[in-house]
């Protein structure tokens, strides 16, 4: 081996190492061992480039900038986490990256803005998405819907063609952007004044960093990225951040504290809804002091999930039985509010409703108190305000229910596990569930992302939160089809960064439950998670259908349209992209298959398959019990909550 050989050899070999911090100096030794004999071979292998640019310093930029590099100072000024991207919008993705904000190149615009509304829901920053103009920018809409949805602070950038040649149809791709996003969004812009550039990145990252977060959308033509500034003077409103935003919160009034108090003071059965706002506000520290000192138990719903933990006696999560009961309802960062009827409290209870923006508050569910306030400060307000209680009574109502969730939950695992042709969806819900949380694992560690349809009722069942960020809720409000594998990708890059909440987890394996169907939409980015070294898990539910298939299984004429070739091996087509592969077809054999997935994620930090065998026929009830599950909303049944 020649020098120059040798040299991009050991760079190859640093840059595994150090994509292997939290697995151990000897398992990253080892990997880097094994990808050495793989590149002899010929094999699948990471390119030499991304060992020289693990090794490339950050630059920062300096005048002379373009409007791009403008753009990308303020985004690293504001902390931006992360951008997802695919090829095009060149200039800006280009010098947001040369900033040193992490930055990840995948195979599809929409699988990668899902990636960064994944990487928002279980560490409550900014991350961006970027697309090109045209066919890339229409690929992420579905994405930036399900952000929106999710109440996700994406930041969706995307190039544009030149002005000049408007109306001419030279670069048919030239659209109006803005209007396509239009309801999908916080806050959107085209750029055309190139010295605005500045001032129009401020308008973002305010509308991002304030109030309810949503994506905001901002559009490049080429005469804003390519526009030369040789001075400050040069911009319009070149201002630090601590000029053109405020960190000031909305607290809440004496009056409105003291009329939640008397109401909760007159509850019998009182019980808190922790949502969204509460993981923005990082108001968990203040939720469970409020609980605790007055003995209110705590029933979760957002699109992410573990800020009041399961091991908590005031937990609700787990009991979907006794919601009814509850008198008195504290809904706390509920963005999307339910209509009446949809949450499972009773027609009697009454609501106080704590969120950010008077405007909503009264919207869809009749409201008792409304406060206006930060999450936390309401939270801290009322822990500091209300006496010391007790509601034993309801808490052993919460206690009871739990049990019979659970006993049931274990009926379900015994049924399921009797069927010995083909793996039940509650075999992997509880095994899943025992190697998480009941086995060698902290139960703390492994961040989740819930994706699926059918195996989504059951899965969710067995999930459990025990600290902020631990459970990416894929299907929230807007339930996408198949951005799975896309959301896994950005919930493996957060928490590899160690970013927010994830930073005791970094390095840590994430694991992911999909569907076959929702596999199909976004199963390249295997590809990208191989390239990039992500230690994830993607569990395949294959029931050979669509969930949908049993609606139409007795009609002879469309009993076919929600089918699937059976036995397809998703595993294969893992490995084919660089994961491991598991193809599972017993219950017995899901256990062992997750256990050796896990220890590839951890020794050599690469993703896996687990293709799980099963049988459209599971959904139905009289063939084989207990068929297609139903939700409660909220708590660890939810669906759309």
């Amino acid at each position: 081996m020649n020098n120059k050989k040798k040299a991009q050899e050991f760079s190859r070999r640093k840059f595994i190492t150090k994509a292997a911090v939290g697995v151990g100096a000897t398992a990253a030794t080892a990997f880097a061992e094994t990808e050495a004999q793989n590149a002899a071979e010929n094999s699948i292998r990471i390119p030499a480039e991304f060992a020289q640019a693990a090794q490339a310093q950050p630059v920062k930029a300096a005048f002379p900038m373009t409007g791009a590099q403008v753009f990308a100072r303020v985004c690293k000024e504001e902390g931006l986490a992360a951008l997802f991207s695919c090829p095009g919008n060149y200039s800006v993705v280009n010098a947001i990256a040369t900033e040193g904000i992490p930055t990840y190149s995948g195979r599809h615009e929409g699988t990668m803005a899902h990636a960064a509304d994944a990487f928002c829901r279980i560490t409550g920053e900014i991350a961006a998405a970027s697309g090109t103009e045209g066919p890339g920018f229409t690929d992420m809409i579905c994405a930036i819907a399900a952000a929106n949805a999710a109440r996700s602070p994406v930041l969706v950038l995307a190039s544009n063609m030149s002005l000049y040649t408007e109306d001419t149809e030279a670069g048919i791709q030239l659209g109006y952007q803005q209007p396509t996003t239009e309801g999908l969004k916080k806050y959107g812009k085209r750029l055309i004044t190139p010295a605005r550039v500045h001032e129009y990145a401020a308008y973002a990252f305010r509308q991002l960093r304030s109030g309810v977060p949503r994506p905001v959308h901002i559009d490049f033509p080429s005469e804003v990225y390519r526009a030369q500034f040789k001075t400050a003077g040069d911009l319009a409103y070149f201002h630090d951040k601590s000029k053109y935003r405020t960190t000031a919160k909305p607290h809440p009034g004496a009056k409105d504290v003291a009329a939640a108090i008397d109401l909760l003071k007159q509850a019998e059965r009182p019980i808190i809804v922790s949502s969204n706002g509460v993981f923005y506000s990082r108001a968990w520290d203040a939720l469970k002091r409020l609980a605790e000192k007055a003995q209110i138990p705590v029933v979760e719903s957002g699109a992410m999930k573990g800020q009041f933990s399961d091991a908590s006696p005031l937990s609700a999560n787990a009991a979907p039985s006794a919601l009814a009961s509850a008198d008195v309802v504290v809904l706390v960062g509920q963005y999307c509010m339910p209509t009446v009827g949809e949450f499972a409290f009773g027609p009697d209870a009454k609501y106080i409703r704590i969120d950010p923006n008077a405007e909503d508050i009264g919207r869809n569910l009749p409201i008792d108190v409304g406060m206006v306030s930060c999450e936390k400060a309401a939270l801290e307000a009322l822990a500091d305000a209300i006496p010391a209680m007790k509601h034993d009574a309801w808490i052993a109502e919460i206690a009871a229910a739990r049990k019979k969730f659970e006993d049931e939950n274990e009926s379900f695992y015994q049924q399921g596990f009797s069927y010995k042709d083909a793996v039940h969806p509650a075999v992997i819900a509880k095994e899943l569930g025992d190697f998480m949380y009941r086995g060698k694992l902290p139960k703390e560690q492994t961040t989740f992302v819930s994706g699926g349809y059918g195996i989504a009722r059951y899965v969710r069942r067995w999930l459990r939160g025990y600290r902020p960020g631990q459970i990416m809720n894929g299907a929230y409000q807007y339930g996408a089809i198949g951005p799975d594998v896309g959301y896994a990708f950005g919930v493996s890059a957060a928490v590899q960064l160690g970013v927010s909440v994830q930073s005791a987890y970094k390095g840590a394996p994430v694991i992911a439950v999909t569907g076959d169907a929702g596999f199909g939409y976004t199963a390249m980015e295997l590809e990208t998670a191989s390239k990039y070294r992500m230690p994830m898990i993607v569990i395949v539910y294959n029931n050979n259908a669509w969930g949908t298939w049993s609606g139409n299984a007795r009609n002879p004429v469309t009993g076919a349209l929600h089918l699937f070739q059976e036995n397809v091996r998703y595993d294969k087509v893992g490995e084919a992209l660089g994961a491991h592969g598991e193809y599972v077809t017993r219950p017995e054999d899901f256990r062992p298959a997750l256990e050796r997935c896990y220890q590839i994620a951890v020794k050599e930090s690469r993703p896996s398959v687990i293709n799980c065998q099963a049988k459209k026929e599971f959904w139905v009830k009289s063939q084989y019990a207990p068929g297609f599950l139903g939700t409660v909303e909220p708590g660890c049944m939810s669906y759309n909550h």
